[in-house]
C-alpha cells in the first residue's frame, strides 16, 4: 500500500468499518478532514487518515467522546491519558451498574417496595464508618448480659465484613442481606438464644472459654487441619493413624485447660464430641442464626468455605478413634 495513494470514501469506508456517512460527519464535525477533495468534490483519503479513522472508530466503540477524539487528534492530549481517564470513567459506570444489579435482584426476591429499594440503596452506599457502627450495635445487643465465657461475645465479634472498595456484584447482594438481618430484632434475638444455648452449656462453654479458644485458632488449627485431611482421605477410625491424631489432640486439649490427661478424660472428651455430632445433626438453628452471619462475612470478605458442614462427622469419627485408642 501506498503512503501517498488516495483512496475514495467508498474504500476508506471499507477500510474501517465506518459507513460513509459516519465518515463525513466526522469531516463536517471538525474531527478529520478528507486528505484531498476533488473538483467534483468526491472526498479522499490517505493511509494515515485512514488509520486516524479506525482510531476514531476504535474509540467510539469504547464509547469515548467527540470532543475527547478531537483534543487528542488536535495533540492536546495523548492516547495514555484519554484511555486512562475513560477507563476510570468505565469503572465508575460498573460499579455503578453493580450497585444497581445486587439492589434490583434483592428486591426480586424479596418483592420489596420502593421505600426497600431506597434502603438498599443507602446500605451499599454505606461508608466504612457506618458499617462497623451498625456490627457493633448488633454485637453489643446480642451479647448484652449473655452466660458465657467472658470475652467469648467480643471474640466472635472480631469477624465482620469488609466491603471491598471495588466489590463485586454478589459481595453486595450479601451484604445487603447482612445489614438488614443484623438490624432486625428477630434475628437479634435469634442469635442471642443460639449462642447462649450453645455455649452457656457444656461442652460449647469449654469450647468458648479463651484458653481453649486461643487454642483452637493457634496450634490446634494445624492439629484440626492433619484430622480433617486424614478424615477426608477415608481414613478409618480405628487405623493407627487416626487413633495418634485422636490421643494427641485429647492430651493436648487437657494440657491447655490445666488438666492431666487420662482414660477418663479421653472418654469425657470422646463424650463430647458425640454431642457435638448429635446436637450438629439435629439443631438446625446455627445455619439460621450465627451461621448466616459467618457465611455472608465470608462471602463479603472472600474467605474459604470452613468445614462446618462436616463438623457432625468429623466429630464422630474422633470420638470412634479415641475409644479405639483406649482398647
Amino acid at each position: 500500500m501506498d503512503d501517498n495513494e488516495l483512496y475514495p470514501i467508498g474504500d476508506a469506508a471499507l477500510r474501517t468499518g465506518l459507513s460513509v456517512s459516519a465518515i463525513r460527519y466526522y469531516s463536517d464535525a471538525g474531527i478529520i478532514a478528507p486528505t484531498d477533495v476533488t473538483e467534483a468534490g468526491y472526498r479522499q483519503y490517505d493511509i494515515r487518515a485512514i488509520a486516524r479513522l479506525e482510531l476514531i472508530r476504535t474509540l467510539r466503540d469504547l464509547d469515548a467522546g467527540l470532543d475527547d477524539i478531537r483534543r487528542l487528534l488536535d495533540g492536546e492530549t495523548s492516547l495514555h491519558d484519554l484511555l486512562t481517564t475513560h477507563l476510570e470513567l468505565v469503572e465508575r459506570q460498573e460499579r455503578d451498574l453493580r450497585v444497581r444489579r445486587a439492589v434490583l435482584r434483592t428486591l426480586v426476591k424479596q418483592g420489596g417496595t420502593a421505600a426497600q429499594a431506597a434502603l438498599m440503596r443507602k446500605l451499599v452506599s454505606m461508608p466504612d464508618e457506618e458499617r462497623e457502627r451498625l456490627i457493633d450495635d448488633f454485637w453489643h445487643e446480642v451479647g448484652e448480659n449473655l452466660d458465657v465465657p467472658t470475652g467469648f461475645v467480643q471474640r466472635l465479634g472480631t469477624m465482620r465484613p469488609r466491603l471491598p472498595e471495588d466489590p463485586t456484584a454478589e459481595q453486595l447482594e450479601a451484604w445487603i442481606e447482612l445489614a438488614d438481618l443484623v438490624q432486625g430484632e428477630e434475628f437479634r434475638a435469634a442469635v442471642r438464644a443460639y449462642l447462649q444455648d450453645t455455649y452457656g452449656t457444656f461442652p460449647g462453654r469449654n469450647v468458648a472459654a479463651a484458653p481453649m479458644w486461643d487454642f483452637i485458632h493457634g496450634e490446634g488449627a494445624d492439629i484440626g487441619q492433619e484430622i480433617l485431611t486424614a478424615y477426608r482421605s477415608g481414613l478409618p477410625a480405628d487405623s493407627p493413624r487416626a487413633r495418634e491424631l485422636a490421643v494427641r489432640l485429647a492430651n493436648t486439649t487437657a494440657e491447655v485447660a490445666g488438666t492431666q490427661a487420662t482414660a477418663e478424660s479421653h472418654e469425657r472428651l470422646a463424650t463430647a464430641f458425640l454431642l457435638i455430632e448429635e446436637f450438629q445433626l439435629e439443631d438446625v438453628r446455627y445455619d439460621a442464626t450465627h451461621g448466616r452471619y459467618v457465611s455472608l462475612v465470608a462471602l463479603i470478605n472472600e474467605t474459604p468455605p470452613d468445614a462446618g458442614g462436616e463438623v457432625a462427622a468429623v466429630s464422630a469419627w474422633l470420638a470412634a478413634a479415641l475409644r479405639a485408642s483406649a482398647q
